[in-house]
């Protein structure tokens, strides 16, 4: 199926996510299809949800009312689990998208991807491995945020070439996966591979807005122009 067509639901964990990003959020999600089902939970009679209702008629977001009946208990993430799980059934969507930080919904992402449809999560860097692991695709929220002062933008690149380093055995083992008979891989399938290995992969977190841009910037890869029918799909070769 067409990417562009794969209809998607956006289940938020209110009391979980921020309502301040939920715009970058859904872009986010619209990368991978028509975001047709918009639900928010938790319990809207408290103050704590207030920030979010001047977004549901903005974003066309439909509030899920889910009442707190015992304290330090949430009840939120039994609501999104059980519609998730209606929706799931009933077949109405191709994939879904969970925002949440909360290890609690592992059981729900592994469930999803075991009836064969595409689950990915968005939540801050916080979030346990084993919910980033149980999805397919999974983006911090740290990356979708702009980074608009300076000194910031140069403490991003510093930590980039960290990061790049302890990510070296990740980036090898995705090229090995990826290389054909000339021992070259397309930037498409290394990107994938990437993805399967690590969900949370994303060159946002090293400062680079595209894959290629990325393995342009790593001593070990030398990225070339590859045209076909006018569309560039740059190989990625190992020097």
């Amino acid at each position: 199926m067409d990417i562009k067509n794969q209809k998607i639901a956006l289940l938020v964990d209110g009391d979980n996510a921020q309502s301040k990003i939920m715009d970058l959020v859904l872009e986010e999600a619209s990368k991978y299809g028509k975001v047709t089902i918009r639900r928010v939970y938790g319990d809207w009679t408290t103050q704590h949800m207030n920030h979010w209702k001047s977004l549901l008629n903005e974003m066309a977001f439909n509030p899920i009312q889910k009442f707190s009946y015992t304290t330090g208990k949430n009840s939120t993430d039994s609501a999104l689990i059980i519609d998730a799980m209606d929706i799931l059934h009933a077949e109405l969507v191709d994939g879904f998208c969970i925002v949440s930080s909360d290890s609690d919904y592992t059981g729900l992402a592994k469930r999803i991807r075991e009836a064969g449809i595409f689950v990915m999560g968005i939540g801050e860097q916080k979030t346990p491995n084993a919910f980033v692991k149980s999805c397919e695709i999974f983006t911090y929220v740290e990356n979708l945020e702009p980074k608009a002062e300076v000194t910031e933008k140069r403490a991003t690149v510093k930590k980039t070439k960290e990061k790049v380093a302890v990510n070296n055995k990740l980036i090898n083992k995705a090229y090995d996966m990826s290389i054909n008979e000339s021992n070259e891989a397309y930037i498409s399938t290394l990107g994938t591979n990437l993805r399967k290995l690590d969900p949370s992969f994303d060159v946002r977190t090293y400062g680079c807005k595209t894959l290629t841009q990325f393995f342009s910037k790593l001593p070990g890869f030398l990225v070339v122009d590859n045209l076909i029918n006018g569309l560039n799909n740059p190989l990625i070769k190992r020097k």
